[in-house]
């Protein structure tokens, strides 16, 4: 997934209210869009480098969005707008192995009445989890924060085998250098039983490391999974 423009590199001062980061950009303050509604853990210390996006739509209050933290002199793609298009993007290109045989993408596929997921690959429900977090070295972990929508999403795809669907859970890791990831049980231990229950009856997991850079995010490897 290529950005669409140029992105603006500029120091981190705060984020509040969720959506919302104030971005000294040369000796200017603006304040950006954050569209990362999880917690962020580890990458919101003042004076980090970050990059932004400019979007010049005159419907939109705030014309600049971040994109990029960098965080331990690793860049972490922290838009989880983005992640579905970086996913897209690998599935029509044959980026993961898993997939390189599939011949339709349905995005946004409407499962239930109030269920949707991801995408629909022929047979294979994928649902994508955005990755941020990185308490470890190489290694990255899911969720960042309690996620009871993560848990029901787990409950559906098992139970979508029964209607002769393939599911998986694709966990997109947008930090450079990671080699590992794991599901942080001592953030959401119900998340973690609703895996392990998930994986024993068939859902099958997977995790993909991004290459990061100023002109885009795509796919790069498969990385491990490890269970503790």
């Amino acid at each position: 997934m290529k950005f669409t423009n140029s992105l603006i590199k500029g120091k981190l001062i705060k984020r509040y209210k969720r959506f919302f980061v104030d971005i000294k950009v040369k000796n200017t303050v603006i304040t950006a869009h954050c569209p990362n509604t999880g917690s962020m853990q580890g990458l919101l210390d003042e004076g980090n480098e970050v990059w932004l996006t400019k979007n010049d739509d005159p419907n939109r209050k705030l014309k600049f969005t971040l994109e990029v933290i960098k965080v331990r002199n690793n860049l972490v793609g922290v838009n989880t707008h983005k992640a579905n298009k970086i996913v897209k993007h690998a599935l029509e290109h044959k980026l993961m192995e898993e997939f390189k045989n599939i011949k339709n993408i349905k995005p946004e596929f409407k499962y239930s009445k109030d269920t949707r997921f991801d995408f629909l690959c022929d047979k294979n429900l994928i649902e994508v989890k955005n990755v941020t977090l990185n308490r470890e070295r190489e290694i990255s972990e899911f969720p960042d924060a309690v996620t009871s929508r993560g848990s029901k999403h787990l409950i559906n795809l098992k139970e979508s085998i029964k209607k002769g669907y393939k599911p998986y859970v694709l966990f997109l890791t947008q930090i450079q250098g990671i080699k590992k990831f794991k599901i942080a049980k001592d953030i959401d231990e119900k998340y973690y039983e609703n895996y392990l229950f998930a994986k024993k009856h068939g859902v099958k997991f997977i995790a993909y490391r991004c290459n990061i850079s100023s002109k885009e995010i795509r796919i790069e490897k498969k990385i491990k999974i490890i269970d503790e």
